[in-house]
């Protein structure tokens, strides 16, 4: 019996648009009014994730946030935190300082912050357009720009991650050299094609599932889970029914249990009709 859908946001939850199609709406807030409990879970901040919250009504259903890839679990209604861990201090400073050898540019965000080097150096190429990356990840997280040209000395305070963003054939090219030196002390991963990200050690989406869930009284095999990239693939291997979308990347579709349509042909929907005939049997 399912009791929990997980949902990844982006090339998941929202289609190209980067919005929610009416149809897997309808289905979420089917599932949802039968009992069934939603989460999101992606590397985006607890107020990055409230807009689609509350598109979905999980603001009046304890929903739940799996925030910054599994660093933070709360319930998006009440504001419990069922589990946190940040980054160690050096460690962050660390990455921070070995990354001024790359062209890959850091972000950190803390509170309503959004920390950078330099906002004005915000465009990479993307499917061949232009695009600006921090505009995107700064509007779509109501996050508040701040510069700081050294991020290294900045931060003194603990930090949930450390995001990267570049080229992604640049990125592909030297991801390995800047995970080198942190490989055993941090969790290092993509999180898209233009982002790779650094959070504490053993973070991930299905190790804050695990810890925040058995709280709620929900076991692996009772949940169902989406996702399309690298940072999903722990998610879909923890729970009893690990979904890839039909445009996931070919890693996370080798370890899923099925696959579905794309986000573009309302996926999520699809596959929630199949295993929750009970709820969707006039569709």
């Amino acid at each position: 019996m399912i009791k929990a859908i997980l949902l990844d946001i982006d090339g998941t939850l929202t289609n190209k648009d980067k919005v929610i199609t009416p149809r897997t709406k309808e289905a979420l807030l089917k599932a949802q009014n039968a009992g069934i409990t939603l989460a999101l879970a992606s590397g985006r901040a607890d107020q990055g994730l409230m807009k689609w919250a509350k598109e979905l009504e999980m603001d009046k259903n304890n929903g739940i946030f799996v925030c910054f890839n599994g660093a933070k679990v709360m319930n998006c209604q009440t504001g419990e935190i069922y589990f946190h861990q940040c980054m160690d201090v050096k460690d962050a400073q660390d990455v921070l300082e070995h990354l001024k050898k790359f062209d890959a540019r850091p972000i950190v965000a803390a509170g309503e912050y959004m920390y950078l080097n330099d906002v004005y150096d915000n465009m990479i190429t993307l499917n061949g357009k232009p695009f600006n990356v921090v505009q995107y990840e700064s509007r779509s997280n109501g996050y508040i720009l701040c510069e700081k040209k050294d991020m290294a000395a900045f931060f003194d305070f603990p930090v949930e991650k450390i995001l990267t963003y570049g080229e992604p054939e640049y990125l592909q090219a030297h991801y390995q050299e800047m995970e080198a030196p942190f490989k055993n002390r941090l969790s290092c991963m993509f999180t898209g094609p233009f982002y790779f990200e650094y959070t504490a050690k053993g973070v991930d989406k299905a190790k804050a599932i695990d810890s925040a869930f058995s709280k709620l009284g929900i076991s692996a095999d009772e949940m169902i889970a989406y996702g399309d990239a690298q940072n999903d693939n722990s998610m879909l291997k923890y729970c009893g029914i690990g979904v890839a979308m039909a445009n996931a990347a070919e890693e996370t579709k080798a370890i899923a249990d099925e696959i579905t349509l794309d986000n573009n042909s309302d996926g999520i929907a699809v596959s929630l009709y199949r295993h929750l005939p009970e709820i969707f049997s006039e569709e």
